[in-house]
């Protein structure tokens, strides 16, 4: 498409530099309306000829034209003719010989002009042989030259380099494709393997812009190709892939289009903030998250077909380039398959034609460690199959019984899971997988869609059964290797997520789907019922480490009754540790970990005394003194001593805290000199799976909200806190501390965070200040805080969950209110996610008793007028 009139007229008269903004101007204006009224490609065309035409004029308003040894050189994607909207524009100028100082003046007045115009330029000076002597140890540099361009200046030096780049023995097309492959590996291992991260660099992730480029750079190397359709001639691609390739650009380069836009800048990552905006200019409509997710559907499907195809034709390009590392030598598997190396290839391709035999293909994979790729031959054959399916494969018979084989096989559900799951077999199988692929869920907890997400959970269970992982876990491996059925298990993490983006309970509704799935494919009654209901209560655990107190016996009891057995106890821990670390890599941690295995031993304990005999309170309080005693002793403390300071401490002390922590609290308290004076311990190293850190002071309503302003001010994270009175009118606070980033504190730290709490104690009229630097990140899900008042385990305690953004001094602003209204905390569970908040308080009103309908109305008001005033 040619620039309009008045963008070509504005540029040839243009002689200031307010002329040139005022032309650079119009034409982005033009740009941005004309996106929704023509091609991308005619857009991206649009924009490098622009850049053309004023590179030319700079050329030669600052004299540069009259030196006749001199040729501007576009590289790179200028080079080839796409430029998006703030795309770097990377030039060349090539000197005969080292230019001199009239010369360096004028390309200094070049270079500094387009600098004070706001462009982005990579530019470099070489002569002809500093080009060749860079091109022969940077393949970049030799990558950006391939796709070389002559803006204007000496075309016969240009035709001479370029001559050198395609003909000379430096990067031959061997090494080229080693480095280009590598250089691939080295980008997707940044993207932690994956596509389908939901913030996804368009250009860099696997399925990404780059992918599609690598294959066009080997091709232009090796097969001097100067378009992806020559690879048809050279059989490389079939006519249908070669049009496939082509929308799958294109609608690569509408979201980086649409992006560069909505951000205002050149930005290649599709982060949240923008995410709206560009679903909105690429016409899903403006309703914010449903908006969003069909725009990332729609962008990981792509990504995932790009992603195939690189690898199927890199796969190609490597039989041709390197038949020297190709092992020739076939080794047959069956009559249908054969192993070529590390790669598995169908001996006829009519061999699909039984639909069972895309599995059975599988099934090879899992029975042979040495098989880790598919030959590009059969993934071409596949997808054509694929395309070609009138149903879904659990309608044949045959598919059903190879798919449970897969299942049941020690390592089905290993590589030959994953690479399903790549080539859209578990989604050819699964009308329900469908739905789910490329799903994405618009908040601050998932990193990764629903597909992707259930993918890694699978990985997870499956490295439970690995010798060289069981150190990671090793209940969970423990169970794995005496568990009747693990394919229960797999198949309860297939099922868990999949009614996700339906609309209602996706717990409930994936129950159905699991129970119709047994059904269908011959499990027992009792089978299908044990998935369907680790399915429906999949969130039952994490639920309860999270939110309530395990240490509480009344707890423990209420969530055996649910579990009922430990058989289902022992499927839903694996199940619930898996889950939550295929999540998102920042929310498992070692405090999530001890967690949940605390609630998995005390709950295992009380099925075996049985549901009907919980553990008595008394003789739990007995055997955590008789313990905690015993280590105290034994560092030689008097017996007399420690039953003087435990006679201090309420029941519920001993209840809240483990043996270690109370002969720890304990030792630090039979140290002390004065008891009348507050204490302050933390933890120089981690202890149940966090820094620990304990006060016991002379109670102050309002001191919560102090002690949460000291460890804020630190820049550390509250994960949770519990908070009792004594006997003698003194209370303890109990907080378990972590770093942003989820790891325990460093002794440094913790010693930091001791001197600060030590100070507040002595002085505490001090003030505390914390910055209000709240991250703007996430401003589009507009998270209002939500505030919900429920009944406690405990008659005379009222339970308070808050879900707000996490702004800074949150906690101290929920304590203000608390304390204004004379509120008693008893314990407190504090829970961030991205920039979430979701807090649980344990209180009672200033009688000790649980809040009536009166007083829960004007607390719920006063927090909400609290905190949206804090947000706004």
């Amino acid at each position: 498409m040619a620039l309009p009139n008045k963008v070509k007229t504005l540029l040839d008269e243009a002689q200031a530099l307010s002329d040139y903004r005022d032309c650079l101007a119009y034409f982005y204006k033009w740009l941005s309306n004309q996106f929704s009224k023509q091609p991308v490609r005619n857009l991206i065309n649009s924009r490098a000829e622009f850049i053309d035409r004023l590179l030319i004029k700079l050329f030669n308003d600052t004299g540069l034209a009259q030196y006749p040894d001199l040729a501007l050189i576009a590289i790179g994607g200028y080079g080839r003719g796409e430029l998006h909207p703030f795309s770097d524009i990377d030039f060349l100028v090539l000197t005969k010989d080292t230019p001199c100082e009239q010369v360096t003046t004028g390309l200094e007045q070049f270079v500094t002009y387009l600098w004070d115009l706001g462009l982005d330029i990579g530019h470099s000076v070489r002569t002809h042989e500093q080009v060749l002597d860079q091109k022969q140890n940077d393949v970049h540099f030799t990558t950006s030259l391939l796709e070389s361009r002559l803006i204007c200046g000496n075309h016969i030096e240009y035709e001479r380099l370029k001559r050198h780049i395609v003909e000379t023995p430096i990067w031959q097309s061997s090494d080229f494709f080693i480095a280009k492959v590598n250089e691939q590996k080295i980008r997707h291992k940044k993207c932690h393997g994956t596509a389908y991260n939901l913030e996804p660099n368009i250009k860099e992730n696997p399925g990404g812009l780059r992918d599609l480029q690598t294959i066009f750079w080997v091709a232009k190397k090796h097969f001097h190709a100067e378009t992806l359709e020559e690879l048809i001639n050279h059989g490389y691609l079939t006519h249908e892939e070669y049009q496939e390739l082509l929308e799958c650009i294109e609608n690569l380069w509408n979201i980086r289009f649409a992006l560069h836009l909505a951000a205002g800048r050149s930005e290649n990552r599709l982060l949240f903030d923008h995410q709206p905006h560009a679903a909105e200019l690429l016409g899903f409509g403006s309703e914010g998250k449903a908006s969003v997710e069909r725009m990332m559907k729609r962008l990981f499907r792509i990504m995932s077909r790009v992603r195939e195809m690189n690898q199927m034709l890199l796969s190609y390009f490597e039989q041709s380039i390197l038949p020297e590392q190709v092992e020739l030598e076939a080794t047959p598997l069956d009559r249908n398959f054969e192993r070529i190396g590390n790669k598995i290839r169908v001996k006829n391709p009519s061999v699909f034609f039984r639909r069972e035999n895309l599995f059975v293909l599988f099934e090879h994979i899992a029975d042979n460690p040495r098989i880790t790729q598919i030959d590009p031959s059969t993934i071409r054959t596949m997808r054509q199959v694929r395309r070609r399916l009138l149903g879904d494969l659990q309608d044949y018979a045959g598919c059903r019984d190879a798919f449970l084989r897969l299942l049941k096989h020690p390592n089905g559900m290993g590589r030959a899971f994953t690479l399903m799951h790549k080539h859209g077999l578990i989604a050819a199988y699964l009308p329900q997988w469908r739905n789910i692929f490329g799903q994405m869920q618009f908040d601050l907890f998932h990193a990764y869609t629903v597909d992707e997400h259930t993918h890694k959970l699978i990985n997870n269970i499956y490295r439970y059964f690995d010798k060289e992982h069981i150190s990671e876990f090793p209940i969970c491996s423990e169970i794995v290797a005496r568990m009747d059925k693990p394919e229960l298990l797999y198949l309860a993490g297939i099922f868990h997520d999949i009614a996700k983006g339906r609309g209602g309970d996706h717990s409930e509704l994936g129950a159905v789907d699991a129970m119709a799935f047994t059904k269908m494919h011959g499990f027992t009654q009792s089978d299908a019922k044990l998935v369907a209901w680790l399915v429906q209560h999949h969130l039952l655990m994490s639920v309860t480490a999270q939110r309530k107190d395990i240490n509480d016996p009344d707890v423990i009891a209420e969530f055996a009754q649910k579990i009922k057995n430990e058989r289902q106890l022992d499927y839903l821990y694996c199940l619930t540790v898996a889950d939550i670390r295929a999540t998102n890599d920042n929310l498992w941690n070692d405090w999530k970990n001890t967690l949940l295995r605390e609630l998995y031993l005390h709950t295992q304990r009380a099925l075996r005394l049985g549901l009907e005999n919980p553990m008595d309170m008394r003789d739990q309080i007995r055997d955590k003194k008789r313990q905690a005693k015993q280590r105290l002793i034994n560092l030689g403390y008097f017996e007399e001593y420690i039953d003087l300071i435990w006679s201090r401490f309420k029941a519920n002390y001993f209840t809240a805290f483990s043996e270690q922590q109370i002969s720890w609290h304990s030792e630090h308290l039979l140290q002390s000199n004065d008891l009348s004076q507050p204490s302050v311990i933390v933890s120089n190293k981690p202890m149940h799976g966090g820094t620990q850190v304990f006060v016991y002071s002379p109670y102050e309503s309002a001191l919560f909200a102090k002690l949460v302003s000291v460890i804020g001010s630190k820049k550390a994270q509250i994960q949770h806190a519990q908070v009792m009175t004594t006997k003698d009118s003194y209370v303890v606070f109990s907080f378990v501390i972590l770093e942003v980033n989820g790891d325990p504190l460093s002794t440094s730290r913790a010693a930091g965070i001791r001197k600060g709490l030590e100070t507040l104690l002595k002085d505490p009229k001090k003030k505390i200040r914390i910055k209000k630097n709240r991250s703007q990140k996430f401003k589009d899900f507009n998270i209002r805080p939500k505030i919900i008042l429920r009944p406690h385990a405990r008659e005379n305690r009222s339970l308070i969950e808050i879900q707000a953004i996490d702004i800074p001094g949150l906690l101290t602003k929920i304590a203000e209110v608390f304390q204004a209204y004379s509120l008693h905390i008893h314990a407190a569970r504090i829970t961030t996610v991205g920039e979430r908040a979701e807090d649980f308080f344990v209180v009672s009103n200033k009688d000790y008793e649980a809040l009536d309908e009166v007083q829960k109305a004007e607390l719920h008001r006063a927090l909400l007028k609290k905190l949206n005033a804090e947000t706004e």
